[in-house]
């Protein structure tokens, strides 16, 4: 079919048209962009696991959680803490296409997107064709350990150690302060809406799983796992989110 300018590419996804983009437009392929970035692991002789989030076929993540245990746990009792990659990637222009470091928490399958390390690579490409070069994952994981690893564990253990008295008061205080949804039920009912309750709930739960009292650690990951398994956000809006509930949750243990 005939195009007009700036139109003349169609970028298709699971036999689906997602996006029509210029002949100039440079298309990173999920096929290009994730295995180069497994590779990465494999080069580095590190001992790793993949899981990957497909949004209507349009925007993508692959979470790579480093699993050797010798370098990089960080284990807080029976709340185990692993460092991760995730890599983002979209066909419809939704999200950037980017890599930053994390933190993974085995007990709750939650990804934490509190670090501020972002993986720097280049995307070069001309009319045939599309390339990306990577840097070397030594490097990236020595400058992140330098920078933001040990500093941020540290910041963990301080939510852990402040017990929450009231936890109901706790879920309140944090959606005052970020309007994520609201707390109560209506305006004629103060009992805590589903969301809220599904917070509480979690917080409670992950309390007798451990065996320890609510504290500030378990609430943080309780709007987490709301955040990213029941709100509609994109990607990049999840991970802003969870740095400001982060830095919220660490402001109240000071």
């Amino acid at each position: 079919m005939p195009t007009r300018r700036g139109l003349e590419q169609a970028i298709i996804s699971n036999g689906r048209i997602v996006n029509v983009v210029s002949k100039s437009y440079g298309h990173i392929p999920n096929d290009l962009f994730f295995k180069q970035a497994e590779q990465l692991l494999h080069d580095a002789e590190l001992s790793f696991e993949t899981r990957s989030i497909n949004r209507e076929d349009r925007s993508f993540v692959m979470d790579i959680i480093i699993k050797d245990a010798n370098q990089f746990t960080v284990k807080h009792e029976a709340d185990a803490i692993l460092p991760m990659l995730r890599f983002k990637n979209s066909y419809d222009g939704s999200e950037r296409t980017s890599g930053h470091f994390g933190f993974y928490r085995k007990i709750c399958n939650n990804g934490l997107h509190v670090a501020q390390s972002e993986i720097d690579f280049a995307i070069k490409h001309n009319k045939n064709n599309t390339t990306l070069i990577l840097p070397k994952l030594n490097h990236l994981f020595q400058k992140f350990l330098d920078n933001e690893f040990y500093s941020i564990v540290d910041k963990f253990n301080r939510m852990k150690s402040v017990k929450i008295m009231d936890t109901e008061a706790f879920v309140k205080a944090v959606l005052e302060e970020h309007k994520l949804f609201r707390y109560e039920c209506s305006d004629t009912n103060d009992n805590p809406s589903k969301r809220s309750r599904m917070v509480i709930d979690i917080i409670d739960h992950e309390s007798l799983l451990l065996q320890e009292s609510p504290n500030l650690w378990l609430g943080y990951n309780a709007f987490n796992e709301v955040l990213h398994n029941t709100l509609k956000r994109s990607f990049s809006q999840q991970e802003r989110l969870d740095r400001r509930l982060f830095d919220t949750v660490l402001n109240m243990a000071t």
